[in-house]
């Protein structure tokens, strides 16, 4: 680096000044050379019970109560909403994990990357110094990805990812996928309920009624668990993004050196032209 420009070591982020900035985030930019993994034990187990709770919740949807169901109109209209709402909550899920949240190159705050920034005498950078990056605005290094991601919001063990810049509206559309499919396996369980204490359990399901109760009280508890987390986070998640603040910037209780966008401008970034994966 020539004299004429000076460099910090920060963890705390830091605005940039105008002449570095776009040359920084277009290096940031870059695509990744491959597809993006997470390789953290309890990440990847997450996943995976996040995956079984979902099957576990359709197969008692689908096999313990649609099936045996009288009303053929019934098991079919639930059942194709049920598994439409599974489906993307699962493609969902898949896309907020396997998309880089935004990760900064590694190990970019070199000599030759320094002089091609083209950096005016008095211009001030800042780097990482856990994964020797230069940092943008509103990035924060994560110890798990071990890297700094752009517009970072938190680490979710759930989706083995960062959530971040780049795979933000994956992630509010699987709480919001996962909040709809939590109520819809509720009321199905309160309506199965109700039917088979009508019958007295009798031809209600084609498992026993011990089997039957025990299935459905598992998917209740399990519902109301995830109806009342995806949906807490779903509206923090719309929260952050109408006041276009991360949640590390709020806890932080960083001040705003960047300029806000509106709430419609934000929901619109984050969700693209089309509200879907």
């Amino acid at each position: 680096m020539s004299s004429g420009h000076r460099q910090r070591d920060v963890e705390q982020q830091r605005p940039l000044l105008d002449g570095a900035e776009e040359a920084v985030e277009n290096s940031c930019n870059a695509k990744p050379p491959h597809l993006w993994f997470i390789q953290d034990c309890c990440g990847m187990v997450c996943a995976f019970i996040t995956w079984c709770l979902v099957f576990f919740a359709d197969f008692v949807v689908t096999f313990v109560m649609l099936l045996p169901s009288k009303s053929f109109w019934y098991a079919v209209v639930n059942g194709v909403v049920f598994n439409s709402l599974a489906m993307l909550a699962l493609a969902s899920h898949l896309r907020t994990m396997l998309t880089d949240p935004g990760a900064i190159p590694k190990g970019n705050a070199t000599k030759k990357h320094m002089e091609s920034l083209q950096l005016k005498p008095g211009e001030v950078i800042y780097k990482c110094p856990k994964c020797c990056s230069i940092k943008p605005e509103r990035a924060h290094h994560c110890s798990i990805c071990k890297r700094c991601i752009r517009k970072m919001d938190h680490h979710c063990p759930w989706v083995n990812n960062c959530v971040g810049e780049k795979n933000q509206r994956f992630f509010v559309l699987f709480t919001m996928y996962i909040a709809f499919i939590s109520g819809h396996a509720l009321a199905l369980c309160g309506y199965q309920f109700i039917a088979c204490v009508r019958v007295q359990w009798r031809e209600c399901s084609d498992f026993s009624p011990p089997v039957t109760m025990m299935l459905m009280i598992f998917l209740c508890m399990e519902s109301l668990l995830f109806l009342t987390f995806t949906a807490v986070v779903f509206s923090t998640q719309l929260h952050s993004i109408c006041n276009d603040e991360t949640e590390i910037e709020g806890l932080k209780n960083e001040r705003p050196t960047w300029e806000r966008r509106t709430r419609w401008a934000g929901l619109s970034w984050k969700n693209g032209a089309a509200f879907s994966v």
